[in-house]
């Protein structure tokens, strides 16, 4: 039993880790003033790759790895999850160093219940009551906001829906697992990155100095994309989905206070509403599921 809770306090302790470093992630991508979002992907994909590959080696995971990817449809899927990784980060880094941090924090707010309409549009998953409640005040909060500012929020619908629609394929028969399924992506995303370096860089003319300090920036955007990732999978498999979810409100929650603590965004009541209204419509599906999974053990035990 005391195994089981130490395994379990871990597997907590990994999956805060994870959504902690993805919420203060900002501040690492605004270390280094005026440096392009496109050259941040470069550098993450291309740093990335190396570590996730040590990764694999280090688990003895490469015959496996090759046997994910053995089937055409599972190549199609990862070229597919890596445009969308790629849209979704590139949003990401162009919103957090573009003075976008709320924004973007509000995108992955909304997330989860994009991820439970497409369930419920693609994958024909049914829903409870109250689940639709949550979807349908959600839906409200955006087109509040949406109203009030006079445009639609398209950043934090875009970030919302690139890692919907990513983390639907990821729940096909034909993706891979998550370790080698990122390496994959990022292999994929590497193509582009070399042609863009070859062609439409000239030789010297860095974003970056590549003295002590803007190495390591470099080699860091690796460490920061991979490390969350490794804590964040170390984690899911300690703890329960339901457990996860709630974890997982930690990294937008960290992002929002970065941006008007921080970077001092403006949070108009525009968006004071909107963040409202999702923040009550998470609230209300994570406690309709919370007291849902409790009667079902009640009436388990009891039986």
């Amino acid at each position: 039993m005391t195994s089981t809770m130490s395994e379990h306090t871990r597997g907590m302790w990994y999956g805060v880790a994870a959504y902690v470093i993805w919420g203060v992630s900002p501040l690492f991508w605004n270390l280094v003033d005026g440096v392009p979002a496109v050259d941040l992907l470069l550098f993450r994909v291309g740093f990335a790759l190396p570590i996730l590959a040590i990764a694999i080696t280090a688990r003895h995971l490469w015959r496996s790895t090759r046997s994910d990817f053995a089937t055409a449809s599972s190549r199609w899927v990862t070229a597919v999850a890596a445009v969308l990784l790629a849209m979704n980060w590139g949003l990401f880094l162009w919103a957090v160093t573009n003075g976008h941090v709320v924004e973007a924090s509000l995108g992955y707010f909304i997330n989860p219940l994009v991820s439970v309409a497409l369930g419920v549009i693609v994958l024909h998953e049914r829903l409870r009551t109250a689940q639709w409640v949550a979807i349908g005040i959600a839906t409200v909060g955006v087109i509040a906001m949406a109203l009030r500012l006079g445009a639609i929020p398209w950043i934090s619908l875009t970030l919302a829906f690139s890692f919907g629609f990513y983390g639907l394929l990821k729940k096909s028969g034909s993706a891979a697992r998550p370790l080698p399924g990122l390496f994959g992506e990022l292999v994929v995303l590497a193509i582009p990155a070399a042609v863009v370096l070859v062609a439409f860089r000239e030789p010297g003319n860095a974003s970056v100095d590549l003295d002590a300090a803007g190495l390591a920036f470099m080699v860091g955007t690796g460490v920061i994309t991979v490390v969350p990732l490794l804590l964040f999978g170390a984690s899911a498999q300690r703890i329960k989905l339901a457990t996860v979810g709630i974890l997982q409100y930690i990294a937008p929650t960290c992002q929002l206070l970065l941006g008007v603590l921080v970077f001092q965004e403006p949070f108009t009541p525009a968006r004071r509403v909107g963040f409202i209204l999702i923040w009550a419509a998470l609230a209300l599906y994570s406690l309709e599921g919370y007291l849902y999974r409790r009667q079902n053990a009640l009436s388990v035990a009891a039986s």
